[in-house]
């Protein structure tokens, strides 16, 4: 791993202000942290799991090459060339950017409620990272599900899933896309209705998208999202993300109300 370590730790700590911030919430020494970016020391075993739960990537992914790395959470390597060739996919969105609203009043972080699509009668927590960058809004959505339902749940014993995706704000909708960037074999999409308060609370919507079952069936659910913050504790957060009982004190009934399936009326689901 610690071939390297050193640079994709580089380029995730690229998305924060200085290192120095990065420093600050992992509450690790700068001097120290500054050797791991250097490649001189690596991280005992307490310290890489901190690590890990704060930027939302696995121990062996920090060790894969940094081309590799980059592509996995969707950036440019440090160098890399953009090339000359204008990108037909970039050039397709180009009029949609441009269309597009002003969503910096949303970017910060967020707690998705949704019914899940694989275990249906169960409510998925996912933790969600709204962020603006180069005009464009991007997000990353992290779920966590356990294999076994036993309480005593061995890491190795947890299904991650790590969607990269965009964000537009067309007319009164926002619409988010994005695609499963561990598997690479699914994409969903989220359409959420926008807050006219003063103060983001919670938002309403639908997303749609597959099963994690054999089958891959195709599913609809209610989706709530609750703001947290521009900035908040990611570890403790991350901690939070499984499956739970809709009738958990964690849910509480303004979620539950939220969540519930409203009628179907010309075979579409209805948001109130």
């Amino acid at each position: 791993m610690s071939e390297h370590l050193g640079e994709n730790l580089k380029l995730l700590c690229s998305h924060y202000r200085s290192i120095a911030e990065v420093c600050r919430k992992l509450a690790i020494n700068r001097a120290q942290f500054n050797k791991y970016l250097g490649g001189q020391s690596r991280p005992t075993a307490y310290n890489l799991k901190r690590i890990c739960d704060f930027f939302g990537v696995e121990d062996y992914e920090l060790g894969l090459p940094p081309e590799q790395f980059a592509r996995l959470i969707g950036t440019r390597a440090p160098g890399q060339p953009a090339g000359d060739r204008v990108d037909p996919l970039l050039e397709l969105l180009q009029p949609l950017r441009e269309h597009a609203g002003n969503l910096s009043r949303y970017c910060g972080y967020y707690f998705e409620y949704s019914n899940c699509m694989s275990v249906p009668g169960t409510v998925l927590l996912s933790l969600v990272h709204l962020r603006e960058e180069g005009g464009n809004f991007l997000f990353e959505r992290q779920e966590r599900q356990e294999r076994s339902s036993s309480p005593d749940v061995e890491a190795e014993d947890w299904v991650r899933c790590r969607y990269l995706g965009a964000a537009f704000q067309l007319q009164d909708r926002v619409f988010l896309v994005d695609y499963e960037s561990l598997t690479l074999n699914e994409m969903s999409q989220t359409i959420l209705i926008p807050s006219y308060k003063s103060r983001i609370t919670r938002l309403n919507g639908l997303k749609t998208g597959v099963s994690s079952g054999d089958r891959r069936n195709p599913a609809c659910t209610r989706v709530v999202w609750e703001f947290l913050g521009p900035e908040i504790n990611r570890i403790s957060a991350y901690r939070q993300l499984r499956l739970y009982r809709p009738d958990d004190p964690r849910i509480d009934d303004d979620v539950r109300q939220r969540l519930d399936v409203a009628p179907l009326k010309n075979g579409l689901f209805e948001i109130e």
